[in-house]
């Protein structure tokens, strides 16, 4: 599937810009969204095609090394991954403690990087949180990216957000910042260029609550991990 590209401000305030949804009505939610596979749907699918086997999920093999992420991360996250993400291990492309806190050097490290991102915070009050992306991080005028994209965040309990098919603001990202989610002009996860400072809001996008407690957020540690063959 080709990537979608849609245009918005990323500026991070509320009064930059109205919501663009009118220009959307067209193309619709159904029309071409990639839904991954419920959990729901899931286990009734092994539970008929194969009564024996054992699907509970185990942790996702890592290669490389993380700060953030636990057992109990990975084992929440790994049950809402799009299905061409299932069965890879998790490969470290991005963290700000090995490549520092350049936005643009996360750009660099995902050039040409064929796969879904999964870009996972933790900020100065430990807070855990994050987005799915469907593809790898870039600079564009525009935003890109699919359905597949999701926010979450892991405080005050685990809580995932899908997109809601209100726009198609998924993805945007420029030398200065990093916007996932958008819409009257809100983010759902903003980051600056040099991925210390962040913000996040509800956004139509996803239909989210803030992903932190404070709306502004310091960057402690962020990491992206790919989805390859190990």
């Amino acid at each position: 599937m080709d990537t979608e590209l849609w245009s918005e401000d990323t500026t991070p305030s509320a009064s930059r810009h109205g919501s663009q949804d009118g220009e959307l009505t067209e193309i619709t939610k159904e029309s071409w969204e990639v839904i991954p596979m419920s959990e729901e749907y899931r286990r009734a699918f092994y539970s008929s095609a194969a009564p024996s086997l054992d699907v509970e999920l185990s942790p996702p093999d890592l290669v490389g090394t993380t700060e953030i992420l636990t057992d109990y991360h990975r084992e929440a996250l790994c049950r809402h991954l799009p299905a061409r993400a299932e069965g890879y291990s998790w490969t470290l492309v991005f963290s700000t403690s090995q490549h520092g806190f350049s936005l643009n050097s996360m750009y660099r490290k995902m050039f040409k990087l064929e796969s879904p991102i999964l870009l996972v915070i933790e900020d100065t009050d430990n807070n855990v949180f994050g987005a799915l992306t469907s593809c790898a991080l870039q600079v564009s005028e525009h935003f890109y990216g699919t359905g597949e994209s999701l926010l979450f965040r892991f405080s005050p309990e685990f809580q995932v957000y899908n997109w809601t098919g209100e726009n198609l603001y998924f993805i945007k990202g420029n030398n200065e910042s990093l916007s996932i989610g958008a819409g009257d002009g809100k983010f759902g996860l903003w980051l600056d260029g040099d991925l210390y400072l962040g913000r996040s809001e509800s956004c139509k996008t996803y239909g989210n609550d803030p992903l932190t407690p404070k709306v502004d957020f310091v960057v402690k540690t962020l990491e992206c991990w790919a989805f390859v063959s190990s």
